[in-house]
């Protein structure tokens, strides 16, 4: 037996769970939070360790389908960012890029799958709906993958191949944005290629993206996200809610408990529940906004996850940082 001491960090307790006053519970992870200038004004747990950021890198994979020439703008843009619940007018406007660029919901490589809001999810299958490739949450990104290929004369059934001349402009971009090496490249949950950064480096490309000159592809993404919420995520998710409510605001969420953000001045934070319990997104986001100066109602409505016993309200999950 090596006798070597580890020195990987023990995440520290970020969320706590606590049921009729007793806190049964705990959720742990990293997070870092930028001043205006991007220096680094707080941190706890590792930072610096490489995360795979899921769906908090759409906005930098959506900047590289504007550099490969695809003309997006407006909702199409956003939608290009979104893991969207599932609305109808999200499933519309996929189907329509689709058409636009000479492709059906056919040449989508999504896993077929339901509306990622409960609610939709629901009135989906009363109406009789299944499973469908349009209607997983990143089909508005794949259809934007898509229209990079159509623009370029790229293989459009290959389109998630690491090596494809797409996913080489995103990882040009992610590691432009984030400026450092992507660690590990794996596959995320939509199955297109999924390149791990630290959340430091996450938190510096959503700055990058809200500094950017006007006209450039960061700065076209962040505006038609923040122009366009409903587009990025849906009624009722607090990427929309944020961006909505905080003038500048640039916000994503990613799978496995991913925030990121980046205010109208550089300010920026990113974090990542160790678990991937999404409950307790919502708390850290809001106290971690609080920290960085923000004032909002919005911010008291994301930080509300509460916990029901016979129905009733017994409990939260509240921040305990």
């Amino acid at each position: 037996m090596s006798s070597s001491t580890s020195t990987a960090v023990i995440p520290p307790v970020l969320a706590e769970v606590v049921r009729s006053g007793y806190v049964e519970g705990h959720h742990r992870g990293s997070l870092v939070l930028l001043g205006a200038d991007g220096t680094v004004e707080m941190s706890a747990g590792d930072p610096s360790a490489p995360v795979f950021p899921r769906s908090s890198n759409k906005p930098l994979q959506a900047a590289a389908v504007l550099r490969a020439g695809a003309e997006l703008t407006g909702e199409r843009l956003a939608l290009a960012t979104s893991s969207h619940s599932g609305e109808p007018f999200h499933l519309d406007l996929v189907r329509k890029m689709l058409a636009e660029h000479g492709f059906t919901e056919s040449d989508l490589r999504t896993p077929p799958g339901l509306p990622l809001d409960q609610v939709e999810a629901e009135a989906h299958l009363a109406a009789g709906g299944v499973r469908e490739r349009v209607v997983m949450n990143c089909s508005g990104k794949h259809a934007a993958m898509l229209a990079a290929c159509a623009h370029n004369g790229w293989d459009p059934a290959a389109y998630l191949d690491p090596e494809h001349p797409l996913q080489r402009l995103v990882r040009d971009e992610i590691e432009a944005a984030t400026g450092e090496t992507v660690a590990v490249v794996g596959t995320d949950g939509c199955g297109a290629p999924l390149m791990a950064v630290s959340l430091v480096g996450l938190a510096r490309a959503f700055r990058s993206y809200v500094l950017a000159e006007p006209g450039t592809p960061q700065r076209r993404v962040a505006d038609a996200m923040r122009a366009h919420p409903e587009y990025v995520a849906g009624t009722r998710r607090p990427d929309t809610w944020l961006m909505r409510e905080v003038p500048g605001a640039l916000s994503k969420m990613g799978a496995e408990a991913v925030q990121a953000v980046a205010l109208a001045d550089g300010r920026a934070l990113a974090f990542k529940i160790d678990d991937g319990s999404g409950r307790a997104t919502g708390p850290v986001l809001a106290r971690a906004l609080r920290i960085l100066g923000v004032d909002s109602p919005v911010v008291d409505r994301i930080a509300d996850v509460p916990l029901l016993g016979g129905g009733q309200r017994v409990g939260e999950v509240r921040a305990a940082f």
